[in-house]
């Protein structure tokens, strides 16, 4: 079984403008270490540890980490696609056997059209030429231009991250639907899937794990199991509650389905598009 998603940080790094004090249950260095212990006790046996600042520094400190601890199975890093160098960053992470996908931090950037610009598509392009993954850190007002990026890309490989983290209200609930329905109807189903992750994380404070069970439902629902990976989110997670609760929601959410299905989203799904190696 694999945990898609999770990450390790050093506050001393200078590199988390958005990790701050006022974020006090993860506001301390987290090690891979720390998540192996939670891992191991759900009997998970690989995780990919995705970039959490926008540095190429942060990404080579993380595959650093990801060497030395052979549970990561891959790593999702950070290049600065406008950069005049930027074809050849993307070369330099094909060539790093650990370097499984990029993010560009998508919920970060003021623009939402900031992935269609033109001078980003040469970049994509050569994700796609060299098989790495685009990990979509996104929110709802972005799946029309992901699914842009996935018509004008259609050999690109991405993965949306927490849901394309929804808002938890009510009222909120059927626009997501309808735009994730569409993305994952019209996008190619070895090409394009959607982690089970992040959506505790994005309710009101304090809500129980139970109040996201509608949406994590319709993830199910729309991307079906064949297309869903589950994550964690860790030490992020921590915001709402713990490794094991949401571990166990998860599960009980998944449980109406077959073995074979469950395994897809517990791990095979994870295996394929990020091309992980035992």
């Amino acid at each position: 079984m694999i945990d898609a998603h999770f990450h390790a940080w050093q506050l001393a790094r200078g590199d988390y403008a958005w990790l701050t004090p006022d974020l006090r249950p993860i506001y301390r260095d987290v090690h891979v270490a720390d998540w192996t212990v939670h891992a191991k006790q759900h009997q998970i046996n690989g995780g990919i540890l995705v970039q959490a600042a926008p540095s190429f520094e942060e990404t080579q400190f993380l595959l650093e980490e990801a060497r030395r601890n052979p549970m990561v199975r891959g790593v999702v890093g950070w290049i600065d696609m406008l950069a005049p160098n930027a074809l050849d960053k993307v070369k330099q992470c094909a060539a790093e056997p650990l370097l499984k996908g990029l993010r560009p931090m998508l919920q970060d950037i003021p623009d939402p059209d900031w992935i269609l610009q033109a001078q980003v598509q040469p970049v994509l392009h050569a994700m796609a030429e060299h098989g790495l993954v685009l990990d979509a850190l996104i929110q709802p007002i972005h799946i029309s231009r992901i699914l842009i990026v996935t018509q004008r890309h259609p050999n690109l490989s991405v993965v949306i991250d927490h849901g394309a983290k929804p808002v938890i209200e009510p009222d909120a609930l059927a626009a997501w639907q309808n735009q994730m329905r569409q993305l994952a109807q019209t996008t190619p189903a070895q090409r394009v899937m959607c982690k089970l992750s992040g959506l505790w994380t994005e309710a009101p404070a304090g809500s129980p794990v139970s109040s996201i069970r509608v949406w994590a439902e319709a993830l199910i629902d729309i991307w079906t199991p064949a297309r869903l990976i589950w994550a964690s989110d860790w030490p992020v997670l921590e915001m709402a509650g713990s490794y094991s609760e949401w571990r166990t929601f998860a599960l009980q959410v998944i449980a109406k389905q077959s073995a074979p299905l469950q395994a897809q989203i517990l791990g095979e799904n994870a295996r394929r598009i990020y091309r992980l190696h035992d």
